[in-house]
């Protein structure tokens, strides 16, 4: 996973559309049309990973755009990976995913409340469980980042690679979809703590902070708003950090 450092573009979805939320709150979204539409055009940019997300399964508990999410794999094909995540609570629906065609799921709350489930996935699917520590004041948030878990995000990152996660994906909620920089620390002390690979999301609104997340240490970063907004472009901050 993630040979070479990656700008992975998000195709977060709510009520079948693409939007973006600012720090996880629920009714600041801004929406950017058809998730088929926005995958395809991050897949001609050169995406070599789609990060795709069913938002309101992350707050229902369920995954509500099933159907979205059906046609974006059908639409990309297999030359692309895709992560998932949102809604996914069980081992057998994370199973089921895998087999349809998806690349890894993101396991959230799911984790959080059973940590064995990333070992019951990964004995069938290896390298395929990508485990979401969302951080809020520095404590790990679930339930669409609405509940406090009293986690350190770098303790729980050990815990989870130890029971087989292929990697963590970490989101700085503080500053997520407010286009306002990232902070590289959190990202550095997760890459300190754990062997397997750190994927950075949350904050990123230049081509320099891409660069610096890369810097940090993580393997990929995910980016959504900056994309989305026009602050730059899928080419030209993949070639930074190709360069």
């Amino acid at each position: 996973m993630f040979p070479e450092f990656e700008v992975v573009p998000a195709v977060d979805m709510q009520d079948g559309q693409v939007v973006q939320l600012v720090g996880g709150e629920r009714g600041t979204e801004k929406t950017y049309g058809d998730p088929v539409a926005a995958a395809q055009r991050w897949v001609d940019a050169g995406a070599r990973t789609l990060h795709l997300v069913d938002l309101d399964g992350a707050f229902e508990g369920e995954r509500v755009n099933g159907d979205a999410i059906d046609a974006v794999l059908e639409a990309v094909g297999d030359g692309v990976d895709v992560q998932l995540g949102g809604g996914i609570r069980t081992a057998e629906d994370a199973i089921s995913l895998l087999d349809r065609g998806v690349d890894r799921v993101i396991l959230g709350t799911a984790a959080v409340e059973n940590p064995d489930i990333v070992a019951e996935i990964s004995r069938t699917h290896p390298e395929s469980v990508l485990v979401s520590l969302d951080a809020k004041d520095g404590e790990v948030v679930v339930s669409g980042w609405t509940e406090g878990t009293g986690l350190d995000p770098a303790e729980a990152a050990g815990r989870y690679a130890d029971l087989g996660a292929a990697g963590v994906l970490f989101t700085d909620v503080d500053v997520e979809g407010q286009l306002e920089g990232v902070r590289t620390e959190p990202v550095e002390r997760l890459v300190e703590a754990v062997d397997v690979p750190i994927v950075a999301s949350g904050g990123v609104a230049t081509v320099a902070d891409v660069q610096a997340l890369e810097s940090a240490g993580a393997a990929a970063v995910v980016v959504g708003s900056a994309l989305y907004e026009g602050e730059f472009t899928l080419e030209a901050a993949q070639r930074a950090v190709d360069g």
